[in-house]
């Protein structure tokens, strides 16, 4: 098995939202806003080269929307998520698996791009199978009021008109022995993490519900999250189990670190060390 950090690019978001209840005063010192009150956030993906397998966890927001969406965001760095899985070595007909922690746009929008002539969608990954939650199938097809602006249907249709749809609850273990799904409900309905036993550890793809290493503290949660108290016992109860079996945890969205541990201290657990994903394996 190995594991490759894939960059599908920067991009930036309102830091309030980013942290929720805790002052700008903290969160500002952890990852800095510009004067637009806006923070810079990688899309992080994972591909783990397992056997006959090359699985692709998340894809990024890909670059199907028009300009004037994409300035909303800011789209920044040197970031490409096809550039960068073939630049670990691997062409987009080579993932066999698709694994979407979830489907809002800066997850999943890269899973789908335009054909030739702009005329329709196509998937950027042909041979791929596409997985997520069944119930969270549901809620990306027919959304909530407060989630409805971030699911779009071009980045999730052409998954099921292609036939490549599949979903993990319906599946014993669909992704292999060594790579196995955690759900959670905090920020969105069935959102997919995965732990990944990797040469005696375990890696943790975090998604949403700890996005980045400043994230650590159980109060910093997101404005975004559907059910912001689920999300502090799922990252309390991830938390425990990280500090006792001594996990890597892997963020989506942290600027400038892939990984971090952690360990305890007088105000609860924290970060330990944090850096790139080959500081820890």
């Amino acid at each position: 098995m190995q594991l490759h950090v894939i960059d599908a690019g920067h991009f930036k978001l309102d830091g309030g939202a980013m942290f929720g209840v805790v002052p700008k005063t903290i969160w500002n010192r952890l990852i800095p806003a510009d004067e637009n009150n806006l923070c810079s956030w990688d899309m992080r993906c994972l591909l783990i080269e397992d056997g006959n397998r090359l699985l692709l966890v998340d894809t990024g927001m890909g670059d199907k929307q028009d300009p004037k969406w994409q300035a909303f965001y800011d789209r920044h760095g040197e970031g490409n998520l096809v550039k960068s899985i073939e630049k670990a070595g691997f062409g987009t007909h080579e993932i066999t698996d698709v694994i979407f922690s979830h489907l809002h746009f800066d997850h999943c929008g890269g899973g789908v791009q335009w054909n030739a002539d702009r005329t329709g969608y196509e998937l950027t990954f042909p041979n791929a199978k596409y997985w997520t939650h069944s119930e969270h199938w549901q809620t990306a097809t027919f959304p909530n009021a407060r989630e409805k602006a971030t699911f779009f249907k071009e980045n999730i249709l052409p998954i099921q008109e292609a036939g490549q749809l599949y979903f993990s609850d319906k599946t014993e273990h669909p992704f292999g022995a060594n790579v196995q799904p955690v759900y959670a409900d905090g920020h969105t309905e069935k959102m997919t993490m995965v732990k990944v036993a990797y040469k005696g550890q375990t890696v943790v793809f975090m998604a949403d519900t700890i996005p980045s290493h400043a994230h650590i503290p159980l109060p910093y949660v997101m404005g975004y999250d559907v059910r912001p108290l689920e999300t502090m016992k799922e990252k309390e109860a991830l938390l425990r189990e990280a500090l006792e079996h001594k996990y890597i945890l892997f963020f989506d969205h942290d600027p400038l670190h892939d990984c971090c541990t952690v360990e305890m201290t007088e105000k609860g657990i924290r970060v330990k060390d944090k850096g790139l994903l080959s500081d820890f394996i």
